[in-house]
């Protein structure tokens, strides 16, 4: 049997969902997990997990001021960081005519905005020993898109250009990004997690009922399996090339594949009026 080489991961949003399933699968594997969470009861819960182990660390993503302080303690306590997980964040469903400019600054706030605070904040120590991954969890939403979750798709789309261009930044230095692009996991992704805006402007309904009403009833009986996405993850972290971008799920698979193959459709209809706007030659 295979002695693994035990590494201290730091997971955000480690109360639930992906999260719990990715530190539990890291600390099953004999790493050591800082996992971010929201309150003292559910710190409780998460260093109850394996003792000595499980560092619970309170902070809000969000709060950009705070994430230098709060990684560099934890630090202190289990090691440097050698893996980052991007993890929390959250879904925003609504329109976009319906939707609210403050709904789209939280959810950047959330899904990208915290996540590049976070790298920030363990980049120094990684590029200083020459080692490390980062892994953000983005979405088959973050190259496939769907009516109704504009605000959502939009930052998974950006944080996916970070990283790919992030991993180009840092790799002379040791460092591998990746890219996680779930799709449809059994969480509460769908459910209690999600930020819903109600809906104000019938000429939508057409497009917006049926979707919102289909969501909500597959809440709970997604296809994927959130303890084997931990095992890819464990996977990635533990390969000597990891990839730079990784779906998880059929159901993304086939929908990227869809995607890529109107893409190609699309660029090749098209292309004369592409090559049209060099100078001549």
């Amino acid at each position: 049997m295979a002695t693994i080489t035990a590494k201290t991961f730091l997971i955000t949003g480690v109360s639930s969902g992906l999260g719990r399933a990715f530190a539990e699968g890291a600390l099953g594997a004999g790493h050591r997990v800082i996992g971010t969470v929201r309150n003292e009861g559910d710190a409780n819960t998460f260093a109850a997990l394996a003792a000595g182990r499980a560092y619970p660390l309170i902070l809000d993503v969000t709060d950009f001021a705070a994430i230098p302080a709060a990684v560099a303690e934890a630090e202190r306590h289990a090691g440097a960081v050698e893996v980052l997980v991007n993890n929390a964040g959250y879904g925003h469903e609504g329109v976009l005519e319906e939707s609210s400019m403050d709904d789209l600054q939280r959810q950047f706030a959330a899904n990208v905005y915290g996540p590049v605070a976070m790298m920030k904040a363990v980049l120094p120590g990684m590029r200083k020993r020459r080692s490390g991954h980062i892994v953000n969890v983005t979405s088959m939403g973050g190259f496939i898109t769907m009516p109704g979750i504009s605000f959502y798709c939009g930052s998974k789309f950006a944080l996916e250009g970070i990283s790919e261009a992030l991993g180009k930044e840092v790799a002379d230095f040791g460092i591998r990004v990746t890219a996680l692009a779930p799709g449809q996991f059994r969480t509460d992704w769908a459910g209690r997690s999600m930020d819903r805006t109600p809906r104000s402007i019938s000429d939508y309904d057409a497009v917006m009922d049926p979707i919102r009403a289909a969501r909500q009833a597959k809440s709970g009986n997604q296809p994927g399996d959130p303890a084997k996405a931990a095992q890819a993850l464990l996977a990635i972290v533990d390969a000597e090339t990891p990839p730079v971008r990784l779906f998880l799920g059929e159901d993304a698979l086939g929908v990227v594949h869809q995607k890529l193959d109107a893409m190609k459709a699309e660029i090749a209809a098209w292309d004369a009026l592409s090559r049209s706007t060099s100078f001549a030659s």
